[in-house]
């Protein structure tokens, strides 16, 4: 638990924490759970083993962190698919939020997916339950626009599936679209290019 922003410790364990979370994403991805240990880890960090066994008791402990973190972020974006909100700005919005971080943490969202393609032995709890639960409340506000005419009639939960394997492939799958574009690495002008393409058969096909 991170302590009150009145310990002076605080935002030193606040920064020490993302920073071993950040290093693992990348040691996770390049050498999935089996292949990491946490010696990789630290030195990917630039810190001593010792810390990381202070932030986290072992191994299974950070990986579950690095992918229950995860999870949140990718959670937090649907936050905008409201009742109220217009429909076109709040796909259009989440849709984004989502190609912005493939672009940015690629790392996590491969280790994510090899979670899954494993079934999921870490995570399943949260893909069962927060997960199950958030897309199960905003495919409800979904059905609801199209009730009421505000878009075309679409699958809501087969929606959600839509737009993450659109925007995950950019991370999961940056090998192959980089080999298909003749890029070493993809630009700033590549993401943004991607995004908007995704954006734009999102919405056609929400007749948005």
């Amino acid at each position: 638990m991170n302590r009150s922003s009145s310990d002076p410790g605080g935002p030193i364990r606040q920064a020490n924490r993302e920073l071993i979370l950040g290093a693992a994403e990348k040691v996770f991805a390049r050498a999935g759970f089996n292949g990491a240990t946490m010696a990789a880890i630290a030195e990917a960090a630039g810190l001593p083993k010792a810390n990381l066994h202070y932030y986290f008791g072992n191994k299974q402990e950070l990986y579950r962190e690095v992918l229950a973190g995860t999870l949140h972020d990718w959670l937090v974006p649907m936050d905008g698919i409201t009742p109220e909100a217009d429909p076109r700005s709040a796909i259009e919005q989440y849709v984004r939020a989502k190609m912005a971080m493939s672009a940015a943490r690629p790392d996590a969202s491969r280790v994510f997916a090899n979670e899954l393609l494993h079934g999921a032995p870490v995570l399943g709890d949260l893909v069962h339950g927060e997960l199950r639960t958030m897309v199960k409340r905003k495919a409800a506000v979904i059905d609801g626009w199209i009730a009421a005419g505000r878009m075309t009639a679409v699958d809501s939960i087969h929606l959600f599936f839509t737009i993450w394997a659109a925007t995950q492939t950019y991370a999961d799958f940056d090998v192959q679209v980089r080999a298909v574009l003749g890029r070493s690495r993809l630009t700033a002008r590549d993401h943004q290019r991607a995004a908007d393409h995704v954006v734009s058969m999102i919405l056609r096909g929400c007749g948005l």
